[in-house]
């Protein structure tokens, strides 16, 4: 049976590598993006729409959305320049959007046999990794992402026994997100960035569900 796949920010750096990826091994591959199709995970009316939308079942389900610095906010050096609009910017986008993508993953991911849901989230949203500070929206949206994706890897465990649902840190991927900030950091391709989280995702077990794993494979602390 031909593997089928669900790609949200398909448009993006990492997302169109990954549907690229996913495509060059055969599987069949829907791609949701604002560019593409109008799909707005920061709009709870438009993940609604396009999801209910959808059929499936798919094998799999990659959330590829995410920004430094959403609405123009900049990422904070220091606590006096947090406000409301930014945090909220930054919630909407790196938070409750794939939260509310996740929804929909228990109807959407078949209960038979072994499946995946991965989100990408940031090393900086790791709190036990934290010893600089500052990025506080950021840090903390990608903080709460990856506490949504724990909690749902618990709930799902209970109606889809093989499903696994992970938080991947991708490392320093050559895209506009780094282009401003990253230059300090080796940077690598997309479709390299892609390569390496697909064969993460390959070699995780049910058993490794509700973790937060980098680019290699190794888990980062929450």
């Amino acid at each position: 049976m031909r593997e089928r796949a669900l790609v949200i920010g398909a448009s993006g750096g990492i997302g169109s590598a990954l549907a690229a990826g996913l495509e060059a091994r055969g599987a069949e591959v829907t791609r949701l993006s604002r560019r593409a199709n109008g799909f707005d995970i920061t709009d709870p009316a438009s993940v609604e729409a396009h999801l209910t939308a959808l059929a499936g079942p798919f094998d799999s389900i990659l959330v590829a959305t995410g920004a430094l610095e959403p609405g123009g906010h900049p990422p904070e050096k220091a606590l006096r320049q947090i406000t409301a609009e930014s945090l909220t910017a930054h919630f909407a986008l790196n938070a409750t959007g794939p939260a509310l993508v996740l929804r929909h993953a228990p109807r959407l991911l078949p209960r038979d046999r072994r499946v995946t849901f991965a989100a990408l989230s940031a090393r900086v949203g790791s709190i036990g990794d934290n010893h600089l500070g500052g990025w506080h929206g950021y840090r903390a949206a990608k903080a709460a992402l990856n506490q949504l994706v724990h909690g749902a890897a618990i709930e799902l465990a209970r109606s889809h026994r093989q499903a696994i649902c992970v938080a991947l840190h991708p490392g320093t991927v050559a895209t506009p997100l780094t282009e401003k900030h990253g230059a300090r950091h080796d940077r690598v391709a997309p479709e390299d960035a892609a390569a390496n989280l697909l064969g993460v995702l390959d070699g995780l077990t049910p058993a490794e569900s509700g973790l937060f794993f980098d680019w290699a494979g190794k888990p980062v602390p929450w």
